[in-house]
């Protein structure tokens, strides 16, 4: 039981470093004031923007870098890029030192690239502990990333809340003291055992408690809100004890053996009717299995020779009914998939047009989503709202972090209600092109705090549910390679979309400097009217992508679940 007690502190030592390095959230919160002391135009600060999402397109290094490091020699290398990136850029906020626009360019970039060493400590530590619910890790840890901004407005505001350029600051040095809490849980991994099928589902329970202590830790951080320093330090402090609550876990499971072995076997009566725990409960979570588990069933099935010639036979009639049935059945049909979990390597998988819808429907929906908090401060700004960017900010984090808990929601009740994981994505893209038709038509704060609300929850579900989609559709074992390729989208979308709003907010403003240098700062609806319409149009685009991934995807998944529940039966 030790060691499994040590694997749950690393799990919480995993929330923790999520919890406080998505520090590219809190972008807007400083961007306006960083924009004034560089004196550079609307433009010039999206190419800052960029440079954070470039910085995860070379997170491939870090998987190089844990081929010769230990885990925990990564992640304060990951600590220190931080801490340069941001130390610097908060010391030139100040007006301590002096440095040119391309030197700040390179500190977002070292910044950014900071966020994905940490990321993949994350998802190493979850791997290697929870082989067997490896998905409900994964899902789970990644959720606290989206709560970071929330965590960082309270600790400014509880600090200095006239101060943007303490976020940086802060950026800088509350990664690093995470990264010493966490290092002697890394330290002391477990060795790795097989659990038993009693096991796997005691640690699915433990997802559910630790899941529902999360939803509260979402909702506290919604909404609890203040910029009196002395109440925001109060809040502060709720915060942390919530984040340090999941320490109970190994005390759970220490507790539950004892229950079980002295006080539950004193209630326990043969041939009674009374029983402690529903039947309903006990078989829902008998039946929570991993997805990695699932798409090992499927994939044994795919090798069997009698089930090979079924599929063959399947590929055979759906190809015959797309030629009788139309353009549309031709569109849904070619080069379709016919199975989950096949492995597809890089030349393979550009060559597929599932990949290509896949990659559009991320690249019009959780990017532009991304961007949008990127510009989240100048909108706010341009619509008479700028003492409220901080509250917008949190609104954007809290819901977020919504969004990545609710992309676990498939696993949890496939049971009652399976659906393919790609009709759940388009159905999480549509309420961005609500939210920015909304934005276009009023500028009221209300309809602001909406939209935002809406683009948090499509983003974050989007940006958790990628790993799992890519591992399901393009194969499990090639996904941290399949994966890179995806998010490429993300830095191109960053800079395209990005400079789109500054081109409309630069031209609405007339000119983007005056004479002193100083930038002219763009007031009204009229700054964003135009760039909404389009990021409107641009999702609705992504919608459509993901509408047609879902229609050429769904009878994998249906043939994938019906295998999956034979093979339960036998």
């Amino acid at each position: 039981m030790a060691g499994q007690s040590r694997k749950w502190m690393i799990l919480v030592a995993t929330i923790w470093i999520q919890a406080f390095t998505g520090t590219n959230f809190d972008f807007s919160a400083y961007s306006s004031q960083l924009k004034r002391v560089l004196g550079v135009s609307q433009i010039q600060l999206n190419y800052l923007a960029t440079a954070s999402d470039l910085g995860k397109a070379l997170g491939w290094s870090s998987g190089l870098a844990l081929m010769y490091l230990p885990l925990s020699a990564v992640m304060f290398i990951a600590a220190v890029m931080g801490l340069v990136g941001y130390g610097l850029q908060w010391l030139l906020m100040q007006r301590i030192i002096f440095l040119p626009y391309f030197a700040v360019f390179l500190l977002c970039l070292l910044a950014g690239l900071s966020i994905t060493w940490f990321n993949t400590v994350c998802f190493v530590l979850c791997i290697k502990n929870f082989p067997s619910n490896r998905p409900l890790a994964l899902s789970l840890t990644i959720s606290f990333n989206g709560v970071s901004a929330a965590l960082y407005n309270l600790a400014a505001n509880a600090l200095n809340p006239s101060s943007s350029a303490l976020y940086l600051l802060l950026n800088a040095i509350i990664p690093l003291i995470t990264s010493f809490a966490a290092l002697i849980p890394i330290l002391r991994q477990p060795p790795l055992e097989p659990l038993s099928p009693d096991g796997i589902k005691r640690d699915q329970l433990l997802f559910v408690v630790l899941n529902s202590l999360a939803v509260v830790t979402g909702i506290y951080l919604l909404f609890v809100h203040s910029s009196d320093k002395v109440t925001a330090r109060f809040l502060l402090v709720g915060a942390i004890f919530l984040l340090v609550l999941p320490l109970g876990i190994p005390g759970v499971t220490y507790a539950r053996k004892w229950f079980r072995d002295t006080i539950y076997s004193t209630f326990e009566l043969k041939h009674s009717g009374f029983i402690l725990v529903d039947a309903d409960d006990l078989e829902l979570h008998k039946q929570l299995l991993s997805r990695e588990g699932s798409l090992a069933n499927g994939l044994s099935y795919s090798v069997d020779g009698n089930n090979e010639s079924n599929d063959q036979s399947t590929i055979s009639w759906q190809r015959s009914s797309a030629s009788d049935e139309g353009c549309v059945e031709n569109v849904i049909g070619r080069d379709q998939l016919f199975m989950l979990g096949e492995e597809h390597n890089a030349p393979k998988l550009l060559k597929r047009c599932d990949f290509w819808l896949y990659y559009l429907a991320y690249f019009c929906g959780g990017t532009i989503g991304l961007v949008y908090s990127n510009n989240l401060g100048q909108i706010a700004q341009s619509l008479g709202h700028t003492s409220m960017t901080s509250k917008l900010i949190t609104f954007y984090s809290s819901f977020s972090f919504f969004g990545r808990l609710l992309s676990a929601a498939p696993d949890f009740i496939r049971l009652k209600l399976y659906f393919a994981r790609t009709g759940w994505l388009a159905i999480a893209l549509l309420p961005t092109p609500i939210a920015f038709f909304v934005l276009a038509a009023t500028g009221s704060y209300k309809a602001l705090e909406a939209g935002t609300a809406m683009i948090g929850l499509s983003s974050g579900f989007i940006f958790a549910a990628a790993v799992s989609i890519t591992s399901e559709l393009f194969g499990p074992n090639s996904v941290g390679v399949n994966h890179n390729i995806l998010i490429t989208n993300i830095p191109i979308g960053s800079l395209l979309y990005g400079f789109l709003a500054a081109f409309v907010y630069d031209s609405s403003a007339g000119s983007s400097t005056n004479g002193m240098a100083e930038p002219v700062v763009c007031m009204g609806r009229k700054c964003y009217f135009t760039t909404f319409i389009w990021w409107g149009c641009i999702s609705l685009l992504g919608f459509a992508s993901s509408l047609l991934l879902f229609l050429r995807t769904r009878h994998a998944y249906q043939q994938f679940e019906q295998r999956r529940r034979a093979t339960m039966l036998d």
